[in-house]
């Protein structure tokens, strides 16, 4: 159906939804064409509607599925009652203050009772004789775009958007909880011109982030620019970034650098904490006169660009170390985006093997094969220290080996044979394929803190993060298990996670389904 016209259709007309409160009001919904809420019964799609003051007066079952709820529970109430947003972030809300469509964006958001949803939502606004009357939202879930995909021919991707860029949020793949709250806010941040900065270990998908970040907002049609901080020797960074100027040294000529080129645009500073402390300050000044001088002029040249940059480290540790000024930290880091590494959101492990084997299937010329068993447990049981991205040249690598349609065993996996070897005589920790990242105490000033780390509370060390949250994931899967008796298929499927991926955990926890059976 196209929605496009779906909106031209919808007007005012009866159909009466009372709301949940002892005085009951009638909300009066009418359409053209009687029965086109009967259409909308039938779509697999999600579809809401709301009037003026964001009440939602529709609510269709496909939208019920998506967000877990009962219809007649979300009818008659506000759209932030039932979602877990802000007017300023609720999609229905802000079509309804700009009459402006929105069509086919990326959006991660919670309901109320916790349901988190990755989804792709176009909304309308709704009139009658020029006078708006509401909205509707059509919402479709991204996995089940992706499944409708898995049979069909595959698009050939788009190698360039044109603007620098080849990744939108549409290219993220995931739906671990804490990576859905790195994903929204990074959408929500796409959408201001304040400074962000993204937290996460290589491979995990910062610049990833940065480019859908910068195609999700106003400059999406300007010039997108990253560089690398750690590549570039101290002495052809400053040129690179500021420009130079004819006789400023020996061969120097009019130059422009990036901060020009990139004017209206978005610029990434990849790996900022590698950025020699003395260049970090003229940054800091850049950034506050949104000014730039050329290396070796004076004049000074307006600049307007949205600053992203990544972090492979702590911040605070970073800060400790003097690798990186705390007040250049606190101009970047206005929005602050941790990416956690893959190890911490294996529910997403089966999905990013599915979507490379897709991808490189089709570079390749190849049918999408599958994977045995044994890889899929060896592929949970291991840490993946270089996270997303050497997941998907270990795939890419198999794919090399194995012929159309056959199954990628051990065998395959060459260049980490030696690795899943070495791992069935170790102790499944965090700590046994990813190096630690604490620093060691500094001798002569053993009692120094470190900004913003957690302070000791009555004489005793914190928990971890790492124990904390074990004990939180022993607990969730224990409650799954009781409430299912035992049942290691119903807990997985009301944890939204593989059985496989659940045997996994129970197996790192020394949980036994005997004891709840």
């Amino acid at each position: 159906m196209d929605k496009r016209r779906c909106s031209a259709f919808l007007k005012t007309r009866q159909g009466a939804m009372k709301r949940n409160s002892p005085d009951s009001r009638q909300e009066m919904l009418d359409l053209t064409y009687r029965d086109f809420l009967t259409v909308f019964d039938r779509l697999t799609a999600g579809v809401i509607i709301v009037n003026l003051r964001g009440t939602i007066i529709y609510y269709n079952d496909g939208m019920a599925k998506i967000d877990g709820l009962e219809r007649a529970s979300v009818v008659g109430k506000a759209v932030t009652e039932v979602y877990d947003l802000t007017p300023e972030t609720s999609m229905l809300i802000q079509c309804l203050r700009t009459r402006k469509p929105t069509i086919d964006r990326p959006f991660f958001y919670q309901t109320r009772m916790g349901r988190v949803a990755n989804t792709i939502h176009s909304a309308f606004p709704l009139f009658r004789n020029k006078s708006l009357k509401g909205a509707v939202c059509f919402v479709r879930e991204y996995n089940a775009l992706e499944e409708a995909f898995t049979h069909a021919p595959m698009p050939r991707p788009k190698v360039n958007l044109g603007n620098g860029t080849r990744f939108t949020f549409a290219s993220i793949v995931g739906a671990a909880p804490e990576f859905l709250q790195a994903v929204n806010t990074a959408i929500m941040a796409a959408g201001t011109p304040s400074p962000v900065m993204l937290y996460g270990e290589t491979g995990t998908g910062k610049e990833l982030f940065a480019q859908a970040i910068h195609n999700q907002s106003r400059r999406s049609k300007a010039r997108f620019t990253a560089i690398n901080c750690a590549a570039i020797p101290e002495n052809l960074l400053e040129g690179i970034l500021f420009g130079t100027s004819k006789g400023a040294f020996t061969g120097a000529q009019d130059k422009p650098g990036l901060f020009e080129k990139t004017s209206g645009g978005t610029l990434f500073l990849d790996e900022l904490n590698a950025m020699p402390v003395s260049l970090q300050a003229k940054i800091l000044r850049v950034l506050q006169e949104r000014k730039v001088r050329r290396v070796g002029s004076f004049a000074e040249i307006e600049i307007d660009l949205k600053v992203i940059s990544s972090v492979n480290r702590q911040p605070h540790l970073a800060i400790s170390e003097k690798t990186l000024r705390p007040d250049l930290f606190y101009r970047l880091g206005v929005v602050f985006i941790p990416i956690p590494p893959l190890r911490e959101r294996k529910e997403d492990l089966e999905r990013l093997m599915h979507h490379f084997m897709e991808k490189h299937s089709h570079a390749l010329g190849k049918h999408p094969a599958s994977f045995s068993k044994e890889v899929l447990d060896h592929f949970l049981a291991y840490h993946w220290p270089g996270n997303v991205r050497e997941l998907e040249h270990v795939i890419e690598g198999a794919l090399n080996l194995v012929g159309p349609g056959h199954t990628i065993e051990m065998d395959h996996l060459q260049s980490h044979l030696p690795t899943w070897y070495r791992m069935r005589n170790q102790p499944s920790t965090p700590d046994s394929h990813f190096p630690d990242q604490t620093p060691a105490p500094d001798a002569g000033h053993p009692s120094k803190e470190i900004p913003g780390a957690p302070k000791p509370v009555g004489g005793r060390r914190t928990k971890s993060l790492i124990k904390t949250q074990e004990e939180r994931e022993r607990r969730l899967i224990a409650g799954a298990l009781q409430n299912f008796k035992g049942n290691v298929t119903q807990a997985a499927r009301s944890m939204g996670i593989s059985r496989q991926l659940l045997h996994y955990k129970m197996k790192k926890h020394r949980i036994s389904r005997s004891n709840f059976t």
